[in-house]
């Protein structure tokens, strides 16, 4: 079971390697195991028709209780586009200790707290900030999202090595099979497994639902979170 108030950082190796889905599974499994849990985005872009985006409904759905919209994500920006184009298309700028503060608060609503990052571990955020800044301001242990498709040993390892450089842990990783018709899957995945340093939380088939993916994740005793260092 997770430690009370525990929290993690969820990042992807690239754009569109299902960081959501795990969340989302990450969610239901922490559930499922009598641990209260909620999921943040602070940066999502990309709206619909009613102003409303499909990451942070997803994350909202799964989640254990209800909390603030506002808080769960900051920054909601109409366009799909990278996050630093979206905002200053609209005028905006991204603010680190925002997104900390709100942070800081849903923290005291669950006993863990999910928090989902945007495209790879390294997008721009800003003219001088980027997501590993985000993540380093949380201070909090990484979960990475594999996306297993060709090329996904390159991008995990040069992720794990952005992740290190902020002093960050990486507290595990999950083998989500986006490309069904990957070659030699099993065999990247052994690859990786020696290489990532990290526990395999979770192989996670292709075309699989939140629910089917919470009961092949494993949920070891993580340690708690290393202090938030200042934003």
């Amino acid at each position: 079971m997770a430690p009370a108030k525990a929290a993690w950082f969820v990042a992807g190796t690239d754009t569109g390697v299902g960081k959501t889905f795990i969340t989302c599974a990450l969610l239901l499994a922490l559930k499922g195991h009598g641990v209260s849990a909620i999921g943040m985005k602070p940066v999502a872009a990309g709206t619909d028709a009613e102003g409303r985006n499909d990451d942070v409904e997803a994350l909202i759905a799964a989640a254990s209780m209800p909390a603030p919209r506002a808080l769960i994500n900051p920054y909601l920006l109409q366009a799909a586009i990278a996050p630093h184009i979206a905002a200053a298309e609209e005028g905006r700028s991204i603010d680190i200790g925002s997104i900390v503060a709100a942070f800081d608060t849903l923290r005291g609503l669950a006993d863990a707290l999910l928090v989902e990052g945007v495209g790879g571990f390294c997008v721009p955020l800003g003219p001088h900030r980027d997501t590993a800044d985000l993540a380093e301001a949380l201070g909090l242990p990484v979960i990475l999202v594999v996306g297993m498709r060709l090329g996904c040993i390159n991008h995990a390892l040069l992720t794990r090595q952005a992740i290190a450089a902020r002093g960050l842990q990486l507290a595990g990783w999950v083998a989500n099979h986006i490309d069904p018709d990957m070659s030699h899957c099993s065999e990247n995945r052994v690859a990786l497994e020696e290489r990532l340093g990290a526990p395999l939380l979770g192989v996670i088939p292709a075309n699989s639902t939140p629910e089917q993916a919470a009961k092949l994740i494993t949920l070891p005793d993580w340690i708690s979170p290393a202090p938030r260092q200042a934003a």
